[in-house]
């Protein structure tokens, strides 16, 4: 439970926060950024009341889909999760997300406390070993994740929902529970094979869990959810996998791994322990066993989406508290985010990554308009595109930027920049000024929508005192110079203090603030205070409109994304032969460009088809023999409904010389073929009577 803190002379408290981890196998789209932003709200609220607060995060980066992903791309596991980060870490720098520290979970603090949290808990019973049925995939010869393995929800009948997972009704289950299953690799129907797994004992922590969730810890809603699952009867948990899998082992259990969800919510943990060992860490005498031991007094909080409540609600703080950690103070879940009424959808390219935002917009009219919708709750929130352009436009830059640029310029321009030492009328300013202890209540109850009302009320307070005073008006008579300057700094302190409860949320534009009024780092307790007497510097527009025509461009981008994701999913569904079967891409004004020095590494080779075969289980490949003049490549084309076999023996392609091969479930395929067309069966290949010959280089 969150402590009251009404007041900037509260005790200063010790607070850590987290987000929940991003899964490294994808980018961080919007949806994502409503939790980020709303915890770094928190923490900056925090750190401006003066406490010691540590906001902290890290890529999530084991388990089956960065394996298969990093299989299919034809690198290492590593390589794809360091990638990833710098991506994910570039996105969250650009949204003005000031974490303290960000880390991964493959790291050796991770695997340090993912092994001794789970040694603990086996020392005391409450992990346990058994052999199980598990799902096999017979194909890909693996056993299967829960979440690779499809099929109708036990308790709603949804169809295509994963092996542990509803994400209609919310139900938890087993893969064996599910109807109809398949798997998700290779659509195979899963095989049942015994293997040995470990489990966590939850019903060992079920009096323990009753106490926890009913002590403040959580939302109400969420709280009156877990009785359902108390009800039903707390399970027990697989924490293990066969190999192959990425991620760490289990001590002494050859072949056996940690599930990832195990060592998920330890990565707030070693994100934690790393910080503490870094030179800022020590500096600041940061302390782990401060935060983590079992008597800690520090306050401890993690934000997460409601689809992992479960995880964060009953196996994490059974987990801490079976090994000996203190438990979370608090979790809060929040909602999902829809767009215009409707989840995120790539065919209306709503479905809009965070770089793409960036590209196009301010990443801080969406921090904005995420704080008017969020509230302390779970419901979902929604970015109305229309409300979105209409609302910042009024409040930002209409009432609250508009302040500054409407008196500003005459303090520049007919007083050296200086600020009148009296305000000419003090109430107004003390009347705004007591408006903090609300928004402040507002903003330690993630009550952000309150908050941005009650801001918002005051703007429209001091842009109405400018509108009576009318500046532009005393500025044509010289003799109201005084007058002049006193109402324009009324009307910069009243700036001040909006920007200044409005620096959680616009960071970047406070600090662009900051050093336009030259008074240092807005803290609360020093908005109380007017700024009086005081030099400023020449007044640099702040933000401006946003224009309807960014808001196509930001939908004509995430089109452009959406292809590209098409394409490269074309690719990895298994037409590593090539553009054939799609849309012509020299063509396709949705394709993403690539700049010269990158279309010059591909190397284009004429090739001749020495042989060509059906492909036993694939309904749109091809198996090609190519002739490249003195070598012979293997290469799966998805053309099959264009071509039978015979028809291609003999003739010319062109072919992606030095394309990484890739392992298919079908073989080795050893280069791309390109071919032209609209797909299906117009794909157009090069004639036996070209005139080129194998091998010949294309230029």
């Amino acid at each position: 439970m969150t402590q009251p803190d009404d007041s900037a002379a509260a005790p200063r408290r010790s607070i850590l926060i987290t987000s929940a981890l991003p899964y490294a196998n994808g980018p961080i789209h919007l949806g994502h950024m409503v939790e980020y932003i709303q915890t770094d709200i928190w923490a900056r609220f925090q750190k401006m009341r003066g406490h010691d607060c540590w906001y902290v995060c890290a890529d999530d980066a084991h388990g089956t889909p960065i394996m298969l992903r990093a299989r299919a791309e034809g690198i290492t596991p590593e390589a794809l999760i360091a990638r990833m980060a710098q991506e994910h870490q570039a996105d969250f720098a650009d949204f003005r997300i000031g974490f303290d520290n960000y880390h991964s979970t493959h790291s050796d603090e991770n695997r340090h406390f993912a092994t001794l949290i789970y040694t603990r808990n086996r020392e005391r019973g409450h992990i346990i070993q058994r052999t199980i049925a598990q799902a096999y995939d017979p194909v890909e010869e693996m056993f299967l994740p829960d979440r690779f393995i499809i099929g109708n929800c036990p308790k709603c009948g949804a169809p295509d929902q994963y092996g542990d997972n509803c994400e209609v009704c919310g139900a938890s289950y087993s893969p064996a529970e599910l109807g109809n299953p398949r798997s998700a690799l290779s659509g195979a129907v899963p095989e049942q094979r015994e293997s040995e797994h470990f489990f966590f004992r939850l019903s060992d922590f079920e009096e323990m869990l009753r106490t926890w969730t009913r002590a403040g810890t959580l939302q109400l809603q969420v709280a009156n959810k877990l009785d359902e699952w108390f009800t039903a009867g707390l399970q027990e948990w697989d924490i293990s996998r066969d190999a192959p899998y990425f991620g760490f082992p289990i001590p002494e259990q050859p072949g056996k791994f940690f599930y990832v969800w195990l060592d998920a919510p330890i990565g707030y943990m070693a994100s934690f322990r790393n910080l503490c060992d870094s030179p800022g860490g020590r500096a600041a005498g940061l302390d782990f066993d401060d935060f983590w031991a079992s008597d800690s007094q520090a306050e401890l909080y993690h934000f997460i989406g409601k689809d992992i409540i479960y995880f964060h609600a009953l196996f994490w703080p059974a987990m801490l508290h079976g090994a000996g950690f203190r438990t979370p103070t608090a979790v809060f879940a929040h909602g999902f985010l829809t767009v215009d009424g409707q989840k995120m959808s790539k065919s209306r390219g709503t479905f809009i990554k965070a770089r793409t935002y960036l590209e196009q917009l301010n990443p801080e009219y969406l921090r904005y308009y995420f704080a008017a919708k969020l509230g302390p709750g779970v419901d979902d929130i929604d970015l109305n595109l229309e409300d979105f352009q209409a609302r910042v436009n009024a409040d930002l830059v209409g009432k609250v930027v508009n302040l500054a640029s409407r008196t500003a310029g005459f303090i520049h321009k007919r007083f050296a920049g200086r600020l009148a030492a009296t305000l000419p009328d003090p109430d107004l300013f003390a009347a705004c000024a007591a408006a903090g202890a609300g928004i402040a209540d507002a903003y330690e109850r993630r009550e952000y929508s309150r908050a941005v009302r009650e801001i918002m009320a005051v703007a429209d307070r001091a842009n109405q005192y400018i509108d009576a005073q009318a500046p532009w008006v005393l500025a044509k008579q010289p003799e109201r110079a005084a007058d002049l300057q006193a109402v324009c700094t009324q009307g910069l302190n009243l700036f001040r203090l909006l920007i200044g409860w409005l620096r959680p949320i616009l960071p970047g534009t406070a600090a662009q603030a900051e050093t336009f009024l030259g008074s240092g780092p807005l803290t609360w307790a020093a908005l109380a205070q007017p700024l009086l007497d005081h030099a400023i510097a020449p007044f640099q527009p702040l933000m401006t409109r946003i224009e309807p025509a960014r808001i196509s461009a930001l939908l004509a981008a995430a089109r452009v994304d959406l292809q590209a994701s098409a394409d490269a999913a074309g690719t990895a569904d298994g037409s590593h032969g090539g553009a054939a079967g799609g849309r012509h891409l020299a063509s396709d004004p949705l394709a993403a460009t690539i700049d010269f020095e990158t279309f010059a590494r591909v190397d284009l080779r004429i090739a001749r088809i020495s042989a060509a075969e059906h492909v036993t289980g694939a309904d749109k490949l091809l198996r090609l023999t190519l002739d490249l003049g003195g070598e012979t490549r293997t290469v799966f084309a998805g053309i099959r409904q264009a071509y039978e076999p015979a028809q291609l023996v003999g003739r010319l392609t062109v072919m992606v010389a030095n394309l990484a091969a890739r392992r298919m479930r079908f073989g080795v395929s050893e280069g791309m073929v390109l071919a032209a067309g609209p797909g299906g069966q117009d794909i157009f290949l090069l004639a036996p009577d070209s005139g080129a010959e194998p091998g010949m280089k294309v230029r």
